[in-house]
């Protein structure tokens, strides 16, 4: 059994862990492979640690762990990064180990952010997708998400796109 829970600075080495694990075997063939081999999990842990044990920050992270306390999955939210004008939050991340997956844990990290979003005043929430992993963009149309935008990014030297999810009413 999975229980998601809010993220605390002692999940930062677990996240971290996830963070690489999922990257390498969600992202093979999507991106460059040098890039993910050269993925470190103390670059991570440094990330993580800065949003989950430093001050001031507005983000806030969700784990999901198993029966053992192994965090296997996580997602973070925050406020909109862009400035976009209808949506006002944001599902910044979700990612599970390779083995966790649809098992329903994506599912309650989703409406952790979501129910988070909503009780710090979003009424709406946009995410980015790597265009090319199709099987995120169903999770997220299954949740009632729809494509509106995509852009261009740089990642490891490729330009690579990607596809904006919205949701413009988060109490439905």
């Amino acid at each position: 059994m999975i229980t998601v829970r809010a993220g605390t600075c002692t999940d930062v080495a677990g996240i971290a862990r996830v963070h690489v694990g999922s990257w390498r075997t969600t992202y093979g063939g999507l991106i460059p492979a040098d890039f993910l081999a050269n993925l470190s999990y103390k670059q991570r842990e440094s990330q993580w640690s800065r949003i989950l044990c430093g001050e001031g920050s507005q983000e806030f992270v969700y784990v999901a762990a198993d029966d053992t306390g192994q965090i296997v999955g996580f997602a973070s939210g925050g406020p909109e990064r862009s400035g976009h004008p209808l949506y006002k939050g944001e599902l910044y991340c979700i990612y599970l180990l390779e083995s966790c997956q649809r098992q329903g844990s994506g599912q309650q990290l989703f409406k952790a952010i979501v129910t988070n979003l909503v009780s710090e005043g979003f009424d709406s929430m946009l995410l980015w997708v790597l265009s090319a992993n199709l099987g995120s963009g169903r999770f997220y149309e299954a949740m009632g998400g729809h494509a509106t935008v995509t852009q261009d990014f740089e990642l490891g030297g490729v330009t690579l796109q990607e596809t904006g999810y919205g949701w413009l009413n988060l109490s439905n």
